[in-house]
């Protein structure tokens, strides 16, 4: 006990003087708000600094004051009947109220704005987003556009400063609009949180739950889920990009041509080659399936069996495209008949053709059509 206290205050004293660099940084504090609702939960909870901070000093006033003027050096006596005084029968009802006023004071502004967030303005036309959490990405689906975007963290070699704070595809929003947000999730509990956006929901299998907002400035905002959903529950970052309409309107259509080009490509009647399937079936790999079974291919067992060696990856095509297709029930494995036949081929024909899986399999956008 007393090495640790020794620490602590030598830890203080450094601190203090300057000698190590442990002094805290003063700036630390909600980021700005970037939607209305944001900023009245930043002035609520800055309403709750000012208050706590008064009253600290109060107390604390009032504490030094009684150990300097009524300790025993200077001859005082303690008083042996305080509790029987006015103040000191009357104190138990009186410091309970002001805390509870005080209390009420805060929670009456914090329910108005927890309505203004839970409900979701009616006789408006809104923009409707699908956020779906899934071990360990998010999928968003612009509803009105009929785009869908899939978010998932960069790996520390490329996100650099920004590791775990970066992702690869990032939620575009448009300022000035009314944003409905539809929460779900595809397996465990998830929560989407992006602080500047005001709200933080769960994403619960089997429901959908709402909640809205509406960007007031540009800029790029970070977030994480906040719910304990499994081992790489830190690597599902959230970055949403807040642009002008115009600017937003631009990149719609620029996400439409490419799924149209996408759909033209895999549905084009050809027999690809080995090498350009191997080529596309890396990159969407190491993009779909590289966060669990590793872009060495060697897994992290139990939960994400290696497919370097594997029985199923080295054995017959049809068991290896049904559970790429339709998952494995009770496992982490999920379906990816999200995807089109000329991905499910490629990523097929490279797990059969990468690491030590030297099998020379070419699979088809064909063979992947004939096995869903």
């Amino acid at each position: 006990m007393c090495s640790r206290l020794t620490g602590m205050a030598m830890l203080m004293i450094f601190g203090l003087t300057g000698t190590q660099p442990a002094r805290a940084e003063y700036g630390i504090n909600f980021p700005p708000p970037a939607a209305d609702v944001a900023q009245e939960i930043y002035d609520i909870h800055m309403l709750t600094m000012q208050i706590s901070t008064f009253l600290l000093l109060v107390v604390f006033s009032i504490v030094i004051y009684s150990i300097y003027f009524h300790r025993k050096s200077r001859g005082y006596k303690a008083d042996q009947h305080f509790h029987n005084t006015w103040f000191g029968n009357w104190s138990w009802v009186i410091v309970p109220a002001l805390v509870l006023g005080v209390d009420l004071t805060i929670a009456h502004n914090a329910d108005a704005v927890l309505k203004k967030i839970w409900d979701v303005p009616k006789g408006e036309k809104l923009m409707d987003v699908k956020v779906t959490g899934h071990q360990w990405w998010w999928e968003f689906d612009y509803l009105d556009h009929g785009i869908k975007v899939e978010s998932r963290y960069i790996p520390k070699e490329q996100s650099g400063d920004l590791y775990l704070r970066e992702v690869d595809n990032r939620l575009v929003l448009p300022t000035n609009t009314k944003i409905r947000f539809l929460h779900t999730s595809a397996d465990v509990l998830h929560a989407f949180w992006v602080p500047e956006l005001a709200f933080k929901k769960d994403a619960i299998p089997g429901y959908v739950t709402e909640t809205w907002s509406e960007l007031n400035r540009e800029g790029v905002f970070r977030g994480q889920c906040a719910e304990l959903c499994g081992t790489w529950h830190s690597r599902m970052p959230i970055v949403v990009e807040s642009v002008s309409p115009e600017k937003f309107q631009a990149w719609v259509e620029k996400q439409q041509a490419l799924k149209v080009a996408a759909a033209e490509e895999a549905s084009a009647d050809r027999t690809w080659s080995r090498n350009e399937l191997i080529s596309k079936g890396k990159e969407l790999y190491n993009t779909k399936c590289g966060a669990c079974h590793q872009a060495n291919g060697m897994g992290l067992p139990p939960a994400f069996p290696p497919l370097n060696g594997s029985p199923l990856v080295s054995g017959p095509i049809e068991a290896h495209l049904d559970i790429v297709i339709n998952g494995k029930p009770g496992t982490a494995m999920q379906a990816w008949s999200s995807l089109n036949d000329l991905e499910i081929a490629s990523i097929v024909t490279y797990e059969r053709n990468a690491w030590d899986n030297n099998t020379g399999d070419v699979v088809q956008p064909a063979d992947v059509k004939k096995a869903r």
